[in-house]
């Protein structure tokens, strides 16, 4: 069964609790917008300085990783908008579904943890620390809403998820890319 497939009445769906995919015009949307951050991501990091001068080497220069993901961003958002108009998103009545009720607050949630941990977490607790518990948090509250059951094997879970996440960031920031971390 193909993924737009719907399965038989009574057959239980491969994608139990997944929801129908949002209309393709969404995500050209989408990709319009990630493509736009993308390139301004790109743009500014060209007007970083290279250090060349003092180093002999542009691969110093600080805006050589984030100039790296702008341009992985870019290239990906032409690709979903390249799918998106494949899949019919300038026909009109493109199909799909509308955004479900809970979708606006679980963004509200998502960029509210994000805000927490970038503005307060991060420079007032170890950054492995903070990792781990934003991992945590994010992780408890989206799995909450699944009910009762299960509850707090999720909420272990979660606790190893983002104790893991924390040290892993740590060690490969530390060990690997030789950064210290604050």
């Amino acid at each position: 069964m193909s993924a737009t497939q719907q399965p038989e009445e009574g057959a239980e769906s491969p994608f139990a609790g997944d929801r129908a995919p949002l209309p393709p015009r969404a995500d050209l949307i989408t990709a319009a917008v990630l493509f736009c951050f993308g390139l301004g991501v790109v743009a500014l990091c060209l007007r970083m300085p290279t250090f060349v001068e003092q180093s002999h080497t542009g691969l110093t220069a600080p805006g050589i990783v984030p100039g790296f993901h702008g341009v992985v961003i870019t290239l990906l958002s032409l690709l979903l908008g390249l799918r998106a108009i494949r899949r019919g998103a300038l026909r009109d009545g493109s199909g799909g579904r509308a955004l479900a009720a809970g979708d606006g607050r679980r963004l509200f949630i998502a960029a509210v943890l994000g805000t927490l941990y970038a503005g307060f977490l991060v420079g007032r607790l170890p950054f492995w620390l903070a990792s781990a518990v934003f991992v945590f948090a994010f992780t408890t509250i989206f799995e909450w809403e699944k009910g009762p059951g299960g509850r707090l094997r999720r909420v272990i879970e979660a606790a190893a998820i983002g104790l893991a996440t924390g040290i892993a960031v740590m060690l490969v920031f530390e060990k690997v890319f030789l950064v210290r971390l604050p």
